[in-house]
């Protein structure tokens, strides 16, 4: 037996020590919690994702009463700057999440199927996405999406390895 020991590098921050420019998609994150359609859950998310040529795609969650049906901020801004702009890489996303009139104190982590949408989109620019979780006492930065989902299962996976 071997033991295998997987670290992942989370930095925190304060909202006022972060890069303007992380700052900005924070802000643009923030307003996106307003336009989400969470009647039933009322946990509103907002995600806004920076590209390559520093253009922002913003979107929220929209839940359904059959809730398979919905879909997460993150995924829906991912893949509205995907269907927009094909050919230019995500940069860098930014989460925020609201709840019973406040944005909440400790950052929320995109779900597992975020993070499988994310790492496609990683391997489909080969560029790494950086990740700022926003909470209103400290901001989490992690440098890319293998961080949050270690052991991943990605496109090598599918190849048949026999030997």
């Amino acid at each position: 037996m071997q033991k295998k020991i997987i670290n992942t590098i989370v930095l925190e921050y304060s909202f006022g020590e972060l890069p303007e420019e992380h700052k900005l998609l924070i802000e643009e994150a923030k307003k996106q919690v307003f336009k989400a359609y969470a009647p039933y859950s009322e946990f509103h998310v907002g995600a806004a994702v920076r590209l390559a040529n520093d253009e922002i795609f913003a979107a929220s969650n929209q839940e359904n009463s059959a809730y398979p049906s919905g879909l997460c901020a993150e995924r829906n801004a991912v893949f509205y700057a995907n269907a927009q702009r094909p050919d230019i890489a995500v940069k860098s996303i930014a989460i925020a999440a609201y709840t019973k009139g406040n944005f909440l104190k400790t950052p929320i982590t995109p779900c597992g199927s975020c993070r499988q949408v994310l790492l496609e989109t990683e391997q489909r620019y080969n560029n790494d996405i950086l990740i700022i979780l926003y909470g209103l006492e400290k901001t989490y930065i992690v440098g890319n999406v293998k961080q949050l989902l270690p052991l991943c299962f990605e496109k090598n996976s599918l190849i048949n390895k026999t030997d």
